[in-house]
């Protein structure tokens, strides 16, 4: 490996997914303003997170949609016109 290329700064940092209340201490060594006391008794920089393997679909096998602004509503009609559409053509064929 080359030298003086990796960051100096690593400590151990607490991360905690927002979305489930879950957190874990790990190495790390991204900057972080916010402090967490741990489960040990010891204070750590906290580093918040949106989404974890315990949140994340993927893992979680819980499919979570947001319609912000009906975009699966109106992708549902297209593929409903879409599949009306193939099945007037499949019919206008059997008669012909």
């Amino acid at each position: 490996m080359k030298d003086k290329i990796h960051p100096e700064n690593y400590r151990l940092v607490v991360f905690k997914d927002i979305s489930c209340d879950y957190a874990f201490l790990t190495r790390s060594c991204a900057p972080s303003k916010d402090t967490i006391v741990w489960e040990d008794g010891k204070e750590y920089p906290l580093i918040k997170l949106e989404i974890s393997h315990k949140s994340h679909p993927l893992y979680t096998g819980k499919m979570k949609l947001l319609d912000t602004l009906g975009r699966v509503d109106k992708f549902k009609s297209r593929v409903q016109k879409h599949l009306a559409m193939k099945e007037k053509k499949a019919k206008a064929k059997e008669k012909a």
